[in-house]
Formats: structure tokens, C-alpha cells, sequence
């Protein structure tokens, strides 16, 4: 199969901003990264989606908020494109995930808005957008979604025995990745929320849009009565595979707390959970290996390490470029999709059988 220079972009549920990125692939190895950039959005941006967000989750599908956010995303997109494309050069392809406002896989429903024709006549090149709905359709969870680039990246770590990826972005996810490294025996699935609650509560606040390196969390205390309603959620009665929404979760039991003991308690919230998740793997991982934003909050990772008992370092510890992780996975599997590969797994969404997806608009 030939090799393609594909550009993957990434907008996850914190609502931060566009991550951007650049994979030389045949859709089954990595076969050389290229730059990356990322953008955040401004505060009218993220209002904005944040609207989207909630029209959709109340089942106002037709609200005009929702075209207006599309519209403001697939420019956004369409700019970071081409900044990272006038730096590398030209690209074969773009792969374009999208903003998930709404995850409902019990309804058969996923919804990430985002103009792939659009992006594509904007930037001159095929787009590759829509990855979730064929495995929703097929009946599978849609989420996760990274697991098959979480495998391909890791048949070059030296560490034996199986690992597991953990993805710390609006919501944890886990993907556990045998010793044989066969992306068809991985399992995946969402574990809670990860940085979304954090990062919301801290705004609420203080403003700020993030517990930066866990300060508030690491100077609060743990409030036992809220930590155990949290925990309390069915979702984490659920087998895997298993996703969520990032609204499934909301700060409602740490309302009353102070900032610092709110931070405190749901930043245990999703070490716990996590830790959760690692109870149902087929075995237990002898690493984890953490990308996504969560894991520059040093106070997060020394609870998920200690809840985990098991060695957590962060994706530069291995090589791997942890701000990138995402928007290379979704230029690798923009090629994958072009080539008729299974984006997802029994073992990742639930889906009955390997899954190709996502849909090619041309310029």
C-alpha cells in the first residue's frame, strides 16, 4: 500500500482548542512524524461551541447556534491547515475529526459538527471527516477511537509484556494493548471524566483555565461524602467496552466545597476511576503511558500512579509527542479510511466485527 503525507486535526471535549499534526503513514505503521502546531480557541469560540453543545444535549437540533458554531469551526480548522501546511509543504490528505456536541451510542447516535466539503474546497485537498458514525450505525460505542494508532505507536517501545495508553483530554480514556502488539486484541474503552470537570470548576472559580500543574487540588482536602457520590454513577457498573459524554458527569456533588477542596475532589474523582478501568483489563498493563493535557498536572499523574499501582509516565517519556497524540491518530486513520482498513474494534467500541469508517470529501 502507498505511503500518504497526511495532516490530522483534533478538537476534544475540553474545548480548548485545535491540535494539528502531520504523519508520513501507510495506515499501518508510523512511518515518520512531521511538524505540528496548536490553536487555541478564543473565548467566543469556546462559548460558542460550548452552546452547540448544550443546544444539542436538550434536543434542539435545529437551533442556528449549531450551524453558526460548524461554520466558526471549519474556519478555524481551514487556518490552522494552512499554517501548518505553508511550514511542511503540501499534504495528501486531511484527516478532520470534528467537534463531538453529542455522544449518545445507546441512541445510535454520535454528532461531531464540522464542514468536510467545505475544509476540503478551502484547503484544495481530500478530507476525510464523519469517523464515527459507521461504527455507531454497525452498533458499536464510537469512542474510543484512537486505540488502532495507540498500537501502531507502541510496536516500537521497548517495554515487554502488554501497556496501556491513557488519554487525559476532556475525558480519560484507556486503551490496553497486548504483549503482542495485535491492534485486534486491544480493549479499550472511556474511564470518567479526566480534565472537563477540572477544568470547568477552576474557571467557575477563579477564571482560570485549569488547575495549572494541580496547585488548588494539591492544597485541598478530599471530601469524602462528595468523592463517594461521584463514584456512585452506573456508568462505572457498566462492562466494557464502554464511552461517554463529557456532560454524562457533572459538579454538582462538590458545589458547596471551596475551590481548593472542589479541585481536590475531582481530581481523585478521575484517579479513582482510572484505576477502575485498569480492574478491567484482560490483564494488568506493566506500563501506562499518558498523553493528552492532563498530564502536565504533575498532582493528577502522582494520583493516578498511586491509585493505579502501576508505572505512569507521561508519552515523552517514550518517545511519543503527547500534545500531538490525538491529531496524528486522526491523520492515520484518514488514511486507513481511504484504504478500507477497520478504524475500530470488538475489543474498542463494542462494534461486531473490525469497522472501516469515515467519509472522503474532494476538493
Amino acid at each position: 500500500m502507498r505511503g500518504y503525507t497526511a495532516l490530522g486535526m483534533m478538537s476534544g471535549t475540553s474545548l480548548d482548542g485545535i491540535d494539528a499534526a502531520i504523519v508520513r503513514t501507510d495506515g499501518r505503521g508510523v512511518l515518520e512524524p512531521g511538524p505540528s502546531l496548536a490553536r487555541d480557541y478564543d473565548a467566543q469560540t469556546r462559548a460558542l461551541l460550548r452552546a452547540a453543545c448544550e443546544a444539542a444535549l436538550a434536543g434542539r437540533d435545529d437551533d442556528p447556534i449549531i450551524a453558526e458554531a460548524e461554520t466558526r469551526l471549519t474556519a478555524a480548522h481551514a487556518d490552522a491547515a494552512r499554517a501548518l501546511i505553508a511550514e511542511a509543504g503540501p499534504v495528501d490528505l486531511v484527516g478532520f475529526h470534528g467537534q463531538t456536541i453529542l455522544h449518545r451510542p445507546d441512541a445510535r447516535r454520535t454528532w461531531q459538527i464540522g464542514d468536510g466539503a467545505a475544509l476540503a474546497r478551502a484547503l484544495g485537498v481530500q478530507v476525510v471527516y464523519d469517523f464515527r458514525s459507521a461504527d455507531v450505525a454497525a452498533g458499536g460505542e464510537g469512542a474510543p477511537f484512537a486505540p488502532a494508532y495507540h498500537c501502531a505507536l507502541s510496536k516500537n517501545l521497548e517495554t515487554e509484556g502488554p501497556v496501556a495508553v491513557l488519554n487525559l483530554g476532556g475525558v480519560a480514556n484507556l486503551t490496553f494493548i497486548p504483549a503482542d502488539r495485535d491492534e485486534a486484541g486491544t480493549v479499550a474503552f472511556d474511564t470518567g471524566p479526566a480534565s472537563g470537570l477540572l477544568d470547568l470548576w477552576m474557571e467557575e472559580k477563579t477564571g482560570a483555565a485549569m488547575d495549572r500543574d494541580g496547585a488548588a487540588a494539591r492544597a485541598g482536602r478530599i471530601d469524602d461524602a462528595a468523592l463517594t457520590a461521584m463514584l456512585d454513577h452506573p456508568y462505572f457498573k457498566r462492562p466494557a467496552p464502554k464511552s461517554l459524554d463529557r456532560y454524562d458527569f457533572s459538579n454538582a456533588a462538590v458545589a458547596g466545597l471551596s475551590t481548593e477542596d472542589g479541585a481536590a475532589a475531582l481530581t481523585e474523582f478521575t484517579a479513582r476511576t482510572i484505576a477502575l478501568g485498569l480492574d478491567l483489563m484482560p490483564e494488568r498493563p506493566v506500563r501506562i503511558i499518558a498523553c493528552g493535557g492532563g498530564r502536565k498536572n504533575a498532582f493528577l499523574m502522582e494520583r493516578i500512579a498511586a491509585c493505579a499501582g502501576a508505572s505512569t509516565a507521561p508519552a515523552e517519556a517514550v518517545g511519543w509527542r503527547g500534545d500531538d497524540v490525538e491529531a496524528e491518530c486522526f491523520a492515520y486513520l484518514a488514511v486507513r479510511s481511504v484504504a478500507g482498513l477497520p478504524l475500530s474494534f470488538p475489543g474498542t467500541t463494542g462494534v461486531p466485527e473490525p469497522t472501516s469508517g469515515g467519509r472522503l470529501a474532494k476538493p
